[in-house]
């Protein structure tokens, strides 16, 4: 009696616990939510920060009905050279309402190499229609390799090259059309819930092009600056919030290694508007934040007007420049026909109106000529450039002022003591009078035995002359120098 006793309780123990377990399992499948999809119907808002280095830090916001629970929710319409790594997402309205569980990038496209990969070995259909009786016929083939193009079985016979159309009966679930963040999470808000998606991504870039126009005398410039952006991400950003950041930021060779550390900001205070942009010191970059939303679509290049200025007074420089190697040299060989360099210099000062941070770009320098007809006469890169310094820009070399150097004597004086002098012929050949800068870079330790011209010794290895030259005339410049190294 007592073992039935003991095998009859335990029946019902294992009866409650199955039943326990069922209720269990019935109330966690109740909690759990469907695959939900959200597409860009679903945004309410985009910002995107693009930095010079060719990143972009994108915060897409989205409006969607999640239900409580556990669930899978398909985000959409992301850039397709995210950086998955990066990825970051957030309850908007309650932060600790949502748990991301697990996450997933998918980027197994649909295309035609992949669809038919995926139907290697199932059975596919073949329209075709006969060219002679223009009958449609459509038969039945089993795809059996895609290696270098489609092999199909027919009946009992090995085909390839068959010119029908190849008609597919679904497309598999592990295909997707666009590039998509899974993730699987929980929420536990009842309302809707308004989330944000930060992530970083290849494939966007922008730089500043300035286009400069020189007055008659040389000595006046306007000058407008633009903001090329290239996106070539693989998503188009509708009425985003735009910031440029300029500098110099590093970015690491393994890219996995950002792990979202980009995504804090700090925040930063805010200088003078600009006309369309508004300039902040961030960190130590710069943030240009534009004053109006914009739409970058994919594969678009997009300029956006930066800043302008006028009657910014500049210097033109004739600069001629030697090489350190001319001093260790014991041959007399003259050095004929060496270019004169053409620059013009801009102070980048308030009083200039000017005085703003200028980010790195392409300088292009335009003049009127005598009809007026604007012309391009050269064009430069520049550093980012904070205000108060100088952006200087060569524009090529002189047509009509040459200058030839030649080496009148070498020696050694000691074991590491040297004597070099040399005659430089500097010759204008144009209507008006000129001077040339001459730079010299004069190797070890240096004195100035003679000289024809005075000098400044710019820095320990750089003297510099300032050589006035007249009109169709011929200035010659001879120094010596006594050299220790």
């Amino acid at each position: 009696m007592k073992t039935k006793f003991s095998l009859i309780s335990l029946i019902a123990i294992l009866s409650m616990f199955l039943a326990l377990s069922a209720i269990a399992t019935e109330k966690e499948n109740a909690e759990r939510s469907p695959s939900l999809s959200t597409g860009l119907e679903d945004q309410t808002g985009v910002a995107l920060t693009i930095y010079n280095v060719n990143l972009g830090l994108v915060k897409d916001q989205r409006q969607l009905k999640l239900a409580k629970g556990t669930g899978e929710l398909r985000f959409m319409d992301v850039a397709s050279q995210i950086i998955p790594t990066s990825v970051y997402i957030k309850s908007l309205i309650s932060p600790s309402s949502l748990q991301i569980l697990e996450q997933n990038y998918e980027y197994d496209l649909l295309n035609p190499q992949r669809l038919l990969d995926k139907y290697v070995g199932k059975e596919v259909k073949l329209y075709y229609k006969n060219p002679y009786t223009e009958r449609e016929e459509i038969v039945s083939a089993t795809l059996l390799s895609n290696n270098g193009g489609p092999i199909f079985k027919i009946g009992d016979e090995i085909t390839f090259g068959h010119p029908g159309r190849i008609i597919f009966p679904g497309v598999p679930e592990n295909l997707i059309s666009k590039p998509t963040l899974v993730w699987h999470l929980n929420n536990t808000l009842q309302s809707n819930q308004k989330i944000e998606a930060s992530y970083l991504t290849n494939g966007i870039n922008w730089r500043a092009d300035y286009v400069v126009t020189l007055n008659d005398k040389d000595d006046k410039a306007d000058l407008s600056g633009w903001v090329t952006i290239d996106n070539k991400s693989g998503t188009t950003y509708n009425n985003a919030k735009l910031k440029l950041v300029a500098g110099d930021v590093n970015r690491v060779k393994d890219e996995a290694e950002y792990e979202g550390k980009m995504l804090r900001y700090a925040k930063a205070s805010a200088m003078p508007e600009m006309e369309q942009f508004k300039e902040e010191s961030f960190f130590e970059y710069h943030i240009y934040t534009l004053q109006r939303p914009s739409t970058i679509k994919d594969n678009q290049t997009k300029q956006i007007s930066l800043i302008t200025a006028d009657s910014i007074p500049v210097k033109k420089e004739l600069i001629f420049r030697g090489t350190n190697y001319y001093f260790y040299s014991r041959y007399a060989d003259a050095i004929t026909n060496q270019k004169v360099g053409v620059f013009v210099e801009i102070a980048n000062k308030k009083e200039n109106n000017l005085g703003i941070p200028l980010p790195k770009g392409t300088v292009r320098v335009y003049k009127h000529d005598s009809e007026g007809s604007l012309q391009f006469i050269g064009e430069d890169s520049i550093d980012h450039t904070p205000k108060d310094e100088k952006v200087k820009v060569k524009l090529g070399d002189a047509f009509d002022v040459v200058g030839t150097r030649k080496q009148m004597d070498w020696k050694k004086i000691a074991y590491d003591t040297y004597e070099a002098s040399f005659e430089i012929s500097l010759r204008n050949h144009k209507k008006e009078d000129v001077t040339v800068k001459v730079i010299e870079p004069i190797p070890g330790d240096w004195t100035m035995l003679s000289s024809s011209h005075e000098y400044k010794k710019t820095d320990a290895f750089t003297a510099e002359f300032e050589i006035p030259v007249e009109k169709d005339k011929e200035t010659k410049l001879t120094y010596r120098v006594r050299m220790r190294y």
